[in-house]
């Protein structure tokens, strides 16, 4: 016996809650764009920290903390596929996902290639942007770049 649908339901599947202890980087050298993302991801119960530079990223990134680096694609100090490195290096799997303007398809063709997790538009997908932030959050998960329990319980503590 087949159901018929009710015209309000939607064949997106819908995302997960997100774990506890998930935490995101955002590295962008514009403060504007960093309170602006701050703001979309607080709004969506997620909790982010950010960077103003590439080498303080890598730094913070080392830690195990994040499942998920969101970063414009290049900063004054180096481009985002240092984070790539340092999550290859370190065993790290944390996701990244790229906030970009102007980047044409073969650049967003590129950055998969190489291990961006996805390209958000920073000029048209910002209500995308806490969707996409929690998939990468479970590919993380997937890939076994989960909070480590310790940290997560010392957060629960404070």
């Amino acid at each position: 016996m087949q159901q018929e649908l009710d015209e309000t339901q939607s064949f997106a599947s819908p995302v997960p809650r997100v774990p506890d202890g998930a935490r995101i980087l955002i590295t962008c050298e514009d403060q504007f764009t960093r309170e602006l993302l701050t703001k979309v991801l607080q709004e969506a119960g997620l909790i982010s920290e950010s960077a103003r530079s590439m080498t303080e990223a890598c730094g913070v990134a080392k830690s195990g903390r994040f499942q998920v680096v969101i970063s414009t694609p290049t900063l004054s100090d180096g481009s985002w596929e240092r984070l790539i490195s340092i999550a290859h290096h370190f065993d790290l799997g944390f996701e990244v996902v790229l906030w970009a303007r102007n980047f044409d398809l073969m650049e967003w063709s590129e950055a998969l290639r190489e291990g961006a997790f996805d390209v958000l538009d920073a000029t048209r997908e910002l209500p995308k942007t806490a969707e996409v932030m929690k998939r990468a959050l479970w590919a993380a998960y997937l890939k076994g770049a989960g909070p480590h329990p310790e940290l997560t319980s010392h957060q629960a503590a404070a």
